[in-house]
Order: structure tokens, then sequence, then C-alpha cells
């Protein structure tokens, strides 16, 4: 082996081998080098950015508005620093009736739903804690918790208001709208993928024709659905008054006026979760179905026991994701009633900006953080109680 000038091999002894190779490579070579190894984070970093910028410092900014006082004046504004004041006033003070509605004598019927709640959700919390559902851990035990003070909380509030014969406030109705009307959006979305996947004529037309109203902006939905309401001058008056209901003021009664938005709401939201459960049921296995068909099982069994097993994770994702849009529902309230009769149709979304266009940000960030909370406590623990178990049992 040639040596010379205490080197071996072009290498001095003891030196790492990887290290004289870097040495020797050149500058740009080794940049080049350096490019490739962190390609994926540079490309993924503008997006990361963007997001810091235009996501989480308004978030931070709305929640430091929150929790201060802004009174506008000529020529600028003043902000001042209050706590919690305006959390405290929507929920215990002033504005309680508008937000989670008016609080009177709870009803026997009322008292009698939150007992129920109270021990559905006792039993569920013993249920955990027993290890019946998974071993226990403290995430879990802390989200658990939550969840079951959120949802006492709003069992309290409708059996206070909704089971009192008193006024909902826009909490409850916006549950209202999520829960009745994600609902009835999934089971008619459901029932037309099942439709269409069908081996029937002309199901292409249906498929496109069933996806029109998703490209339609809510705004457009709002008046059209306002007019087509519209007893009295509406292009469907006619029909109205054949029907007999020509002086009916459909958006005066409270629950007539919600159930028109989800009408609404519906038909513009139900394109969505068909289209997404109609490609989950499409890529049921046809061997499967075939074989169901064979030991004589019906449509039912065969959906039952081999096409609901199989696209469940995707229904849980796809409810996951209209819930949380439901949460943020403004437009169709906001065009079709204003939010009345009253507030009876006022979303919080819609709370939030009228609280807004008041002049009033402080209380209108208040209410969208409120909201916030609300939503994220329900999402996640669908998400951690529903959508992740289901995929780990079907998937």
């Amino acid at each position: 082996m040639a040596t010379g000038g205490g080197t071996i091999g072009g290498r001095r002894p003891g030196e790492d081998p990887a290290a004289a190779v870097i040495a020797a490579t050149p500058r740009g070579a080794r940049l080049a080098e350096w490019f490739d190894r962190q390609a994926r984070t540079l490309f993924v970093m503008p997006a990361v950015v963007m997001i810091l910028i235009f996501s989480i410092f308004p978030l931070i900014a709305t929640f430091m508005l929150s929790l201060s006082r802004v009174r506008l004046r000529g020529g600028g504004y003043r902000i001042r620093y209050v706590g919690t004041q305006n959390y405290e006033k929507q929920i215990f003070g002033s504005e309680q009736w508008h937000f989670l509605g008016t609080f009177e004598e709870v009803s026997v019927l009322g008292w009698i739903v939150t007992a129920a709640a109270a021990a559905l959700l006792a039993w569920w919390l013993i249920r955990y804690f027993g290890g019946r559902s998974g071993p226990v851990s403290v995430v879990g035990t802390v989200g658990r918790l939550i969840t079951a003070s959120v949802l006492f909380g709003l069992a309290f509030m409708f059996a206070a208001t909704l089971f009192s014969g008193t006024r909902l406030g826009t909490l409850g109705v916006t549950l209202f709208y999520v829960v009745v009307g994600c609902g009835i959006q999934f089971l008619i979305g459901l029932g037309l993928a099942l439709l269409c996947s069908q081996p029937i004529r002309g199901r292409t037309f249906f498929r496109v024709v069933f996806f029109l109203p998703l490209m339609v902006t809510p705004i457009g939905i709002g008046f059209t659905f306002r007019m087509m309401a519209d007893t009295g001058k509406g292009p469907f008056a006619p029909l109205w008054q054949w029907f007999g209901l020509g002086d009916f003021a459909w958006a005066v009664n409270p629950w007539t006026a919600r159930a028109f938005i989800i009408v609404g709401d519906s038909w513009q939201w139900i394109p969505f979760i068909f289209v997404v459960l109609l490609a989950a049921l499409e890529n049921v296995p046809r061997d499967l179905v075939e074989a169901g068909h064979a030991d004589g099982a019906g449509s039912w069994q065969i959906f039952r026991e081999i096409a609901w097993p199989h696209i469940v994770p995707v229904a849980a994702t796809v409810m996951l994701i209209r819930v949380i849009e439901g949460f943020k529902l403004v437009d169709l309230p906001n065009m079709m009633t204003g939010g009345g009769p009253g507030i009876a149709t006022e979303s919080m979304t819609l709370h939030s900006f009228f609280a807004w266009r008041a002049l009033d940000p402080a209380q209108s960030a208040a209410i969208s953080y409120l909201l916030l909370f609300v939503t994220v406590v329900l999402c996640v623990s669908y998400f951690m109680l529903v959508v992740r178990k289901r995929a780990a049992v079907y998937g």
C-alpha cells in the first residue's frame, strides 16, 4: 500500500472515510445533494408559511380581540382588555337569551330529559373506566370527561328551552341544523347512491343531474328557495294556492322557517354525500355481492352484511366533513329569513356576523370562539369515538 507524508491511501490515519469523501466533493455537488435531501421540506414550506400567515395569525388575533372591548370613534378605535367578560355576557349575562335561549322554569319533561342524559353519560363513563371499551389512559379520560361535560350542558340547554316550551338560542338552532339537517342529507344521499349503483338505465344521466346543485353558490340557493317558497308572489304561487296554502306564511312560524332552511341546505349538500358514497359503493368487491346473491340473500341483507361494512369508514368520514360545514351555515338563514322570525333561524355564524355588523367586533370574536369550542369538542369526539373506531373495525 502506498504511503507518503503520513497518509494512507490519500487520507490521514484515523480520519473518517465519509468525511474524506465529503471534503473531496465539489461545493456545488454538495449543495445539490443537500437540496435533494431537503426537497420535501422546501416544497412544503411555502404552504406552511401561508397557513401560518392567513390562518394561525388571525386565530390568535381574534382570540385576543375576544378578550377585549373595542370602541370605534372618529379617526380610529380604542381597545381595552376586559378578560372573559365577553364570554360571560354570552353564557351568563345579558346575551344569554340570544346565545343559549330563554331560561325559565324547567318543565317536568325537561328534568326527565336531563336525568336521562346524565344516566347515559354516567353509564358511558363507567363502561370506559371498567375497561369494556378499551384501555384506560390519561388522554382518553380527559377527552371523555370534556365530551361528557359538553354533552350534558347541551342536554340541559335543550331541556330548559325546547322541552320546557321556551325559545331556542343560536347555539340550539345551530345544533338543530347540524343534527337534523345532516342526518336527513346522509339518508337521502345514501339512498340515491344505492339507487345509482344498481344496473339501471340512465344512471349516468342521474349522476350528473344529482351533482349539479353542488355547483351553485349558497347565496343563489338561498335566493332561489326564498322565491320558490313565496306563497303570494313566487313562481310557484299558483301551485301553493291550488293546494290551499296561498295564505300560509312559512317565515312567520319558527319551525317551518327552520324546515325550509334545512330543505335548501339539503338540496345543496346531498350531492356531495351522494358522490362520495357512490364511489365507495362502486368499490365494494363484486365477487362478494355475487356470492351473496348465489346464497339467496336479499338486497337488504347484501347491503347490511356486505356493502355497509365496506363503506362505513367512508360514510363516517363524509359525515364528519359535512358536520363541520354544517356548523358554519350562514348564507341560507341570512338570505331566506334574515335570522327571523326574531332569532328563530339565526345560526351562531350569523349571530357573529350580526354582532360584527353592529360594530361590536369583540362580541363577534367571542361568539366565533364559542362556536369553535363546541365544534372542536363535538367533531374531535365524533372522530375519535366513531370514525377511527369504525375504520379500525372495518378497515
